[in-house]
């Protein structure tokens, strides 16, 4: 006689019944052990702190960086000082926390989600863990794009760019490490529109006849993000344009994806309901 083995609690069945405070907790240790993992990226970052800042936070400075000859662009060397007397010591803890977020993003971004998605859908640990990864994938080569692509153009587009010759371009480090983790960040941030428009779409909130009948209007927003994003020159909001409005076309087929999939699981409710 086989015996009803109980079956390991979904997600959703830990959640759906926790009160406002409980919920609370939730989030609070989700965060913390997302930190956990930031704070140990920030621990490598410190062991290799010359590499990250000699040839990552300052490579683009130089006019040997080996982007300059990839993208065809005539650089020159950037100038940089520091005019306030804890400005190394900030940018310095400011690399290692930037770099240390990036390296411990796929766990801070698996505990976050881990906490969000039993609202939007039944899950499990392993889808918890594809869309996590896949949160994680689009961040890397959002911020890939933004300091290979997007840095060069604007570093350079600024350090040429005089209003008269009697006047030097020297920039402060902190002006130059802020600047530079703004648009890496924020093309980190863009590039997450694919797993937005999946989300979405399946709690029914985006189809992708909706996204089709507002793309004119997704590539005109698309022109003025990337003349936020970039130095006012024609070519530098091209490059980012353009990688917009195929995150938009790659949103839509996603969305496409995902109404089926929210489809799929209403059928099957509507039939078991019936039976």
């Amino acid at each position: 006689m086989e015996k009803n083995l109980p079956k390991a609690p979904k997600v959703e069945d830990r959640t759906k019944d926790m009160s406002f405070l409980e919920h609370l907790e939730e989030l609070r240790w989700r965060i913390i052990k997302g930190m956990a993992g930031v704070l140990f990226g920030v621990i490598i970052a410190f062991f290799f702190s010359d590499f990250f800042v000699n040839d990552i936070l300052l490579g683009p400075t130089k006019s040997t960086f080996f982007m300059y000859d990839l993208i065809r662009i005539d650089a020159i060397d950037l100038t940089l000082q520091s005019r306030r007397l804890p400005g190394q010591f900030f940018t310095f803890w400011g690399v290692l926390f930037v770099v240390g977020f990036v390296i411990g993003s796929p766990v801070f971004f698996y505990q976050i989600w881990s906490f969000i998605e039993p609202a939007f859908e039944v899950t499990t640990k392993r889808k918890t863990f594809l869309t996590a990864f896949f949160i994680t994938f689009f961040f890397v080569i959002g911020i890939s794009f933004g300091y290979l692509i997007l840095v060069p153009f604007a570093l350079q587009f600024f350090t040429q760019f005089q209003i008269s010759d009697v006047i030097r371009n020297d920039f402060d480090i902190n002006a130059y490490f802020s600047s530079l983790t703004t648009w890496v960040i924020s093309c980190g941030m863009i590039f997450q529109i694919p797993i937005i428009s999946y989300s979405l779409s399946k709690i029914g909130l985006l189809t992708p006849e909706l996204l089709r009948k507002f793309r004119r209007h997704a590539v005109i927003a698309s022109l003025v993000l990337a003349a936020f994003l970039t130095p006012p020159d024609p070519v530098s909001q091209i490059l980012i344009g353009i990688p917009l409005l195929v995150l938009y076309e790659f949103s839509i087929l996603i969305s496409r994806v995902a109404v089926k999939q929210r489809k799929k699981k209403l059928d099957k409710a509507f039939s078991d309901n019936e039976d």
